[in-house]
């Protein structure tokens, strides 16, 4: 995904002169051709990336598309109050590309699984954020971020996701996807954590249990007119995301949801709960560990199944 995204921006450069790329000492084999071809254009900042994005914001400023890179948490979470002050507030035309959300660098422990970087980009004012569950995914947010003047926060997987849309073709990367069509429950997901839900399906599938399947590719601003449909349409939402049940996906959902009229749908959550992750491991082990696998879901799904036809 990460290296079809930086191939995106090298094509994108060859013909805008203003593209910048800002690196905090990482992914030298991701943007070695960038760095080759626009060497006035690539500026790595070191082990710095508060500075990293402070600079950012003024070469933004100047007029130019920057992008921040980093792995996990570093270009986002660490450099929270510069993104705040020198970006966001100024609505600096500034991409923030994290790579390995969630449990993507699941060995290196806590420090490095991005588990609350969704929750803290969605409160800040101007902020834009995305999460593309594959790398045909990627390349369309990537075209699509870079069209929009102002900050945007890109959630992106470490690489050989599997991939979800085989045929995908589509131009509105803020509208929400339905992958399958269901009865009574619709689970909602973001970023590759989606291939946990499909895989999910594919199960309950088999014992004629049909669950609508919708992937969220934009966070915020969030797809409201589907949501709502969604909403009225099924008797449970079930959201699923590597990520705290606080603050990401779930609560722009319920957020939107907690302002309809009528009968609607009750919405479940499925992410980390209030509390650190103390465990390291493969970003499988991890999912499964902290019950966000597809084997999980479909236990999730039997038990709401139940409650719904209640």
């Amino acid at each position: 995904m990460r290296n079809h995204f930086a191939a995106e921006i090298e094509r994108m450069a060859e013909v805008d002169p203003n593209i910048y790329v800002l690196t905090g000492d990482l992914g030298y084999g991701v943007w070695n051709r960038f760095a080759e071809k626009f060497p006035d254009r690539f500026i790595n900042a070191g082990i710095s990336e508060e500075n990293m994005t402070a600079v950012a914001a003024g070469l933004a400023l100047e007029g130019n598309t920057v992008y921040t890179y980093s792995i996990g948490n570093f270009p986002g979470m660490r450099c929270l109050e510069w993104i705040r002050n020198d970006i966001c507030y100024h609505n600096a035309n500034v991409k923030i590309l994290a790579v390995g959300g969630g449990f993507s660098y699941g060995q290196l422990g806590m420090s490095h699984h991005a588990t609350e970087d969704i929750a803290m980009m969605r409160a800040l004012p101007n902020m834009r954020v995305y999460s593309p569950s594959d790398a045909k995914e990627a390349v369309l947010v990537a075209r699509h971020v870079n069209k929009w003047k102002g900050p945007c926060y890109i959630r992106l997987g470490k690489g050989k996701e599997p991939e979800i849309y085989p045929k995908l073709v589509r131009c509105d990367v803020e509208k929400i996807t339905q992958l399958e069509k269901g009865e009574n429950i619709a689970v909602l997901a973001a970023g590759p954590i989606v291939g946990e839900a499909v895989k999910a399906h594919a199960i309950l599938k088999e014992s004629n249990i049909n669950i609508g399947l919708f992937h969220v590719i934009t966070i915020k601003p969030l797809d409201i007119e589907t949501i709502t449909s969604i909403a009225y349409t099924y008797k449970r939402i079930l959201v699923l995301e590597e990520h705290t049940i606080i603050g990401g996906l779930g609560s722009a959902v319920a957020e939107q949801i907690a302002g309809l009229r009528g009968i609607k749908a009750a919405v479940e959550f499925m992410g980390l709960k209030d509390e650190y992750t103390s465990m390291v491991g493969s970003q499988e082990y991890l999912r499964d560990y902290y019950g966000i696998s597809s084997r999980h879901i479909v236990e999730k799904v039997k038990k709401l199944e139940k409650e719904a036809e209640r």
